[in-house]
């Protein structure tokens, strides 16, 4: 990086240039007023306000942030509070869409450009942006820098350029896309407009070429804390990858998770075992005709499948916040691709397992794979990522810490609590050096000439034939360790391996003892070695449903997957996990208390409010349960609403589908006719609806000239009872339509 250019601060600092100047209190406010009043969040996560301090600067950044992290909230938020609209670069399809939707459903003006997209919609999107009416445009990178696409977005205002996935510029990341390289023409293109780029994942070699490529002379970098502590991580040999596969997911029933694979065929064989068991899953790949992918991607988004068993093609272009699990069935190809997969579960901050599945050949797959690779330096940098591919898998150290590690930052503790190592799962065996000088002697005795199988099965006692043809069954070491299991024996090998007390050589990957093992083999030196065993389910998971009614959080659920369904759109973009699980916990009664829930803002209030509290106060009612628990200067009463009611026949008998249909503005008579039921019955279920949310413009649904007429009769007999006003306005007014005028009256009075 060029002298000027930022200080570069990892975990959750910051460097002084970075932010000195940063916008004032007054832009701190606006900024954090903007997140409560959109995204419903009281305040900012680590590096978020730097972030978007730059983006109120006009000074060009590149901000790296943690899957989960909220990232897109960096230019977002801040594209709200500058004047023009803001051009996102996204690289894929599926990826604008989930955005531009949750910006959507936020009531934020958001729109974008791709090639699914017909000719009209794409004019659409084109007067809008001549009206100025779009604060932020989504946009592939080959489209954005073709002449016509630059042309055209020079003759509007542009606050800024955001390019999402930045790390895709550079060939020394874990998805280069050479489409990227074309965007470092967008300084000279667009003088004056600051450009900046976000990534999850990337080493400071990679954060230096992305620089370079986007030609960000002076950009301050920022670089947020890799860890992800809610994220739990295990390994495990894998022996029987189904059996094992099953067993974690007997632990997330009910919940969404991926299950990786490396390649197409293996994707097929994973799913159609697990559906053979009884576990429903979708398999994607890039064999598949783009329809069944695309119909697979759709059914896991919309909940409707739980699970997708993939290549890692899959997900990038998901922000599905509620993934509780990831499986790597086989092992990723670099650390950097194995951040990336697993950071897809747990991005609402709750907790989510992420279990990698490895074997020795799984290196060898790899290697197969990189047969091709031309560009030296690329096929160097692939194979010294794989080896700490490698090491991470048979490593006795904490899983967090050396994630972390590898991108050069550090971790605070000694014990993450969230990995198999540190949760104990992985028990240190007492007598290590005993336990490793066996190991090493065995080695030692068949000539350094076998491989880890062939060496467990030797000090296991195997009477394997090729084990007798060697005459290896009369080495002073055969059945050393008759104890112990060959998967325990093949884990202790790793882990001798990885501590560099053993090395592989040759085509067959032969097991050598290395000067250090020689040192251990005369007990100078101990290894440490873990003893795998079988967890239960973590602590942490328990404790993250602390004060959670599991009951009403299911309840909420199903409300979620119906507003989801009305509305078209996944079902964690109408509310994530987190927010289920805050209002499962708090049980508001009402709009003050929705308030205070993170992910609700104004829009989502407006138009969940009222079913969601409807919802709540019915459970809570049925069971005789406080409400507002753990709100502060509020009182824990049994009092659910502090709204008027119906009586409770008629509450009793609302359904939350009636809400949804009178959020859509369909009349009285068309409800009637879709719900097949009377006029009466929608009246009341809409009186009650209106008295949730309080609102006292009835135009859909009432004209003007009668709701005048109704009120000037109620002005004169008063609203206490309906007959009189019936017959003042000779009958000419049904009951239900002078219910809802009166009721609205009467609301009016309380204002």
């Amino acid at each position: 990086m060029k002298p000027g250019s930022a200080r570069s601060r990892s975990g959750n600092g910051v460097s002084r240039h970075a932010v000195e100047g940063g916008g004032g209190d007054e832009v701190t406010e606006l900024l954090r007023a903007q997140l409560q009043q959109w995204w419903g969040y009281p305040g900012f996560r680590p590096l978020q306000k730097e972030a978007m301090s730059l983006v109120m600067q006009n000074r060009d950044s590149l901000i790296v942030l943690p899957t989960g992290g909220g990232k897109s909230l960096c230019y977002q938020v801040p594209a709200l509070a500058r004047d023009g609209m803001a051009v996102i670069v996204s690289p894929l399809i599926s990826l604008m869409k989930d955005q531009v939707d949750t910006l959507q459903s936020l009531g934020i003006a958001a729109g974008c450009v791709n090639s699914m997209q017909t000719p009209e919609e794409k004019s659409e999107i084109a007067r809008r942006i001549r009206r100025g009416e779009l604060k932020l445009l989504y946009i592939s990178p080959e489209r954005l820098v073709q002449p016509r696409t630059l042309d055209f977005l020079r003759s509007t205002k542009i606050s800024f350029v955001a390019v999402d996935e930045a790390h895709c510029i550079s060939q020394w990341g874990h998805d280069f896309r050479p489409e990227y390289r074309q965007l470092k023409t967008l300084k000279q293109e667009f003088p004056g407009v600051a450009v900046h780029g976000y990534t999850a994942t990337a080493t400071e070699q990679v954060r230096r070429d992305i620089v370079e490529q986007l030609g960000l002379a002076t950009a301050d970098v920022l670089v947020g804390s890799f860890d992800r502590p809610n994220l739990i991580y295990r390994v495990e040999r894998r022996v029987d990858a189904i059996g094992q596969i099953r067993r974690i997911l007997s632990r997330h029933k009910g919940e969404s998770g991926i299950i990786y694979c490396i390649s197409r065929r293996n994707v097929e064989a994973t799913s159609q075992a697990l559906n053979r068991l009884g576990v429903k899953t979708l398999p994607y790949h890039a064999g598949l005709s783009d329809e069944d992918r695309r119909r697979g991607q759709d059914a896991f988004i919309d909940e409707t499948a739980e699970i997708i068993v993939a290549t890692v093609a899959f997900g990038m272009g998901i922000d599905k916040s509620n993934v509780r699990f990831v499986i790597h069935a086989e092992m990723p190809k670099s650390l950097e691709n194995y951040q990336q997969e697993s950071g897809r579960a747990g991005r609402d901050g709750l907790e989510a397992e992420c279990t990698l599945l490895y074997s020795p050949g799984d290196v060898e797959t790899w290697n197969y794979l990189m047969r091709d690779v031309e560009d030296e330096g690329v096929r160097t940098t692939s194979e010294e990522s794989l080896r700490s591919m490698k090491q991470y898998c048979s490593s006795t150290q904490c899983r967090h810490r050396m994630l972390v590690e590898h991108f050069g930052q550090t971790l605070d503790g000694p014990s993450c609590g969230a990995c198999d190592v540190c949760l104990k799962e992985m028990t240190e065996v007492t007598d290590a050096l005993v336990v490793s000088q066996k190991i090493l002697s065995g080695v030692i005795r068949q000539g350094e000439r076998f491989g880890t199988g062939y060496t467990a099965q030797v000090l296991k006692g195997s009477k394997a034939k090729r084990i007798l043809e060697n005459g290896h069954d009369r080495l002073s070491t055969w059945g050393l360790l008759k104890d112990e299991s060959e998967t325990q024996l093949k884990h202790w090998i790793d882990q001798l391996l990885s501590q560099g007390y053993l090395r592989q050589s040759g085509e067959y990957n032969c097991l050598e003892v290395t000067a250090t093992g020689r040192q251990v083999l005369k007990g100078q030196l101990t290894p440490t070695l873990l003893r795998v065993r079988q967890s239960e389910e973590s602590d942490r998971r328990e404790d993250s449903w602390d004060g959670v009614d599991r009951g009403l959080f299911e309840e909420l659920r199903g409300l979620r997957t119906r507003l989801a369904v009305s509305r078209n759109l996944p079902p964690y973009i109408i509310f994530s996990d987190a927010t289920l699980r805050a209002l499962a916990k708090h049980r508001p009664s009402n709009a003050a208390g929705l308030k205070q829930i993170p992910g609700i803002g104004a829009k989502k209030l407006q138009d969940f409010g009222p079913v969601v509290l409807f919802e709540i106060q019915q459970w809570c009612r049925s069971r005789k349960i406080p409400t507002d628990v753990g709100f502060e200067g509020r009182s824990n009463s049994e009092e659910v609403m502090e709204q008027p009611q119906t009586s409770k026949s008629a509450s009793d008998s609302v359904s939350s589908e009636y809400y949804d249909l009178f959020e859509q503005e369909l009349s009285i008579e068309e409800i009637a006719v879709q719900q097949d039921t009377s006029l009466d019955t929608v009246s009341r279920h809409f009186v009650n609806w209106l008295q949730f949310q309080r609102r006292t413009d009835i135009g859909p649904w009432v004209s003007a000239a009668v709701q005048a007429r109704i009120e000037d009769s109620i002005g004169r007999l008063g609203p206490e009872k309906l007959k009189p006003i019936f017959e003042d306005l000779r009958g000419e007014i049904p009951y239900h339509v002078l219910k809802i005028v009166v009721t609205v009256w009467e609301l009016e009075q309380h204002e």
